[in-house]
Formats: C-alpha cells, sequence, structure tokens
C-alpha cells in the first residue's frame, strides 16, 4: 500500500543521511596492513547487520508471529499443514522485505561512495597496478599499498600510482553498489509479479480486502485503548474512591501503607487461571481486596 511505500521511501532516507554522517564523523581509514580490511568491512557489515535487526524488532508482524505460534501450530491437523507453511513463509517474506530495506540502501550507499571499499581491499591491488616500484618484496609492496587510502602516507614518487588505484578501486565499488541496487529492484518487481500472479483475488478485490484489514486495525486499536482505559479506570477508582477526572468528587478514599506496598515494586504479567491475566499488581490488588479503609470527605467549596 502507499504506507509501506512512504514507510520505505523515509526509511531509506534517513539510512541515507545517517550514513553519510556516520562516514563524516567516524571512518578513519587506519592505513596498516591487516587491519584494513578489517575495520572496511566492520564498517559495510556491521551497521547493515544492526539495521537488519532493528527492522525486524520493529515489525509488529515480527512478534504476532513469534507470539502467535501456538494459535498456529497448536490444532493443526495434516490437511493444512502445508497451507500453515505457507502462511508462516509469506509472512516471513514479508517481513524480511521490509527489514532488508535500511541494511541494503546503507551497502548501497557506502558502496557508490566508495571509501570503506578502498580502505578495505587496497592492499590487496594486483601487482600489475603497481609498476612504480617493482624490486621491493611482496610484504613491502602489501604495506604501501595500503596506505593508499591516506594520501599524506604516500611518497611523493608513488602519487600517480595512488591515484590510478584510487580510481580503479572507486570504480569497482560503484559498480557493485549500482548491481546490488538493479538486483533488489529486480527482485522486487518480480515478486510483486509472482504474488499478483499466484493471488486468489482479483485486482479491486485485492485493493478492497487490504482496506478492509488497514480498517479493522485501526477500529482494533483504538477500541483496545478505549476498553484497556475504562477497564483501568475501574481498579483506580477502587484504589482511590474516585475517577480520574470526575467532577464534584464527594469524598476520597485514603489506601494504607500495606496498599501502598502490595501496588509497588516490579509488575509482571500473571496467570489467574486459563484464560485470564493479572496485567499489574494494582489490578491483582483491586481483584483480590476490598475496597474498606479510611475515607476523607471533600467539601465542595475549597
Amino acid at each position: 500500500g502507499k504506507e509501506v511505500v512512504i514507510a520505505n521511501a523515509i526509511i531509506a532516507i534517513l539510512t541515507i543521511g545517517g550514513q553519510q554522517l556516520f562516514s563524516f564523523f567516524t571512518f578513519s581509514c587506519p592505513c596498516h596492513v591487516g587491519q584494513n580490511l578489517i575495520y572496511g568491512l566492520a564498517f559495510l557489515g556491521v551497521p547493515a547487520l544492526i539495521l537488519l535487526i532493528v527492522g525486524y524488532a520493529l515489525n509488529n508482524q515480527t512478534w504476532r508471529l513469534v507470539m502467535g505460534k501456538r494459535s498456529h501450530f497448536g490444532r493443526v491437523t495434516s490437511s493444512n499443514w502445508l497451507l500453515k507453511c505457507k502462511l508462516v513463509c509469506f509472512v516471513l517474506c514479508s517481513i524480511t522485505g521490509r527489514a532488508l530495506v535500511a541494511p541494503v540502501t546503507w551497502l548501497a550507499v557506502t558502496l557508490i561512495n566508495g571509501s570503506y571499499y578502498i580502505c578495505a581491499v587496497s592492499e590487496y591491488v594486483p601487482v600489475s597496478y603497481y609498476a612504480a616500484a617493482p624490486n621491493v618484496t611482496a610484504s613491502e609492496r602489501r604495506r604501501i599499498l595500503a596506505t593508499f587510502p591516506c594520501s599524506q602516507l604516500v611518497p611523493p614518487e608513488l602519487t600517480r600510482a595512488r591515484d590510478e588505484v584510487i580510481l580503479l578501486l572507486r570504480y569497482q565499488s560503484q559498480v557493485a553498489g549500482w548491481l546490488l541496487i538493479a538486483v533488489v529492484v529486480i527482485t522486487v518487481f518480480l515478486s510483486y509479479c509472482l504474488a499478483s500472479c499466484f493471488s486468489p483475488l482479483s485486482f479491486l478485490h485485492f485493493r478492497y480486502w487490504s482496506s478492509y484489514v488497514h480498517n479493522e486495525q485501526e477500529l482494533f486499536d483504538e477500541a483496545t485503548d478505549q476498553h484497556s482505559r475504562l477497564y483501568a479506570m475501574q481498579n483506580v477508582r477502587k484504589f482511590f474512591g474516585f475517577f480520574p477526572g470526575s467532577e464534584n468528587v464527594k469524598e476520597i478514599r485514603i489506601p494504607s501503607l500495606k496498599e501502598w506496598q502490595a501496588i509497588s515494586g516490579l509488575a509482571f504479567l500473571k496467570r489467574v487461571d486459563e484464560e485470564h491475566y493479572d496485567y499489574s499488581l494494582l489490578h491483582d490488588w483491586a481483584l483480590k481486596e476490598r475496597a474498606s479503609g479510611k475515607y476523607l470527605r471533600i467539601d465542595e467549596d475549597p
């Protein structure tokens, strides 16, 4: 839907901006043999991995799939097992597609920029591109090549060789970045085409179904907020003796020290029976205790 496209565009733009800031403030190639590769790959891969995990964690479908595993497979018969597996695979693919937006954007932008790739593989450039000092040993050649990302460390007689190597590596990095973008775009397009071909719904029916699911979720969220607020209000009223926001309050309840202690502390979801839970310490107190004790009458005029 439009919301998904807008959300993915915003994620991509934020990732591009974050990558530029990240590179400007933190990236500094060590220009040392053996360290360049680790440093460059770390800046390429680790942020992408973190963004992928965050993408999974921020998707509500991930937690719906994880927390609803028993409802998916608790009473599955052999006849609909394959259908359930297809559904789970479809949801996983959808979640993964959304989660990959940020890391793929990160990898594409960093490859097009070229700095990380140049730092990582500069010491591994083929010997044919390094003809300025043919008499040095292989280890010395790698040491000199590793300094190429840092122009201030390169001897003046190797400046031209350094420029040629940097241009070659930047070309390779940018080609890889654009190839990654092309592969992702083609894959996404083909995936949508295949999903549409195998969909049992027509185009207009699919649009109606998407609209229904969106509206149902919005209404459910509104009802959840109102229901939980009304339910919590009953428990708060029992503890304090009045509704929050009530006008013309005649009296208030003065909780005892024991009652304050009963609702204080860490609250865990507590199972009451096979079908019900206590959601908080105040909820547990309201279900178990009677609202007796001291009441204080309130004068209407201050």
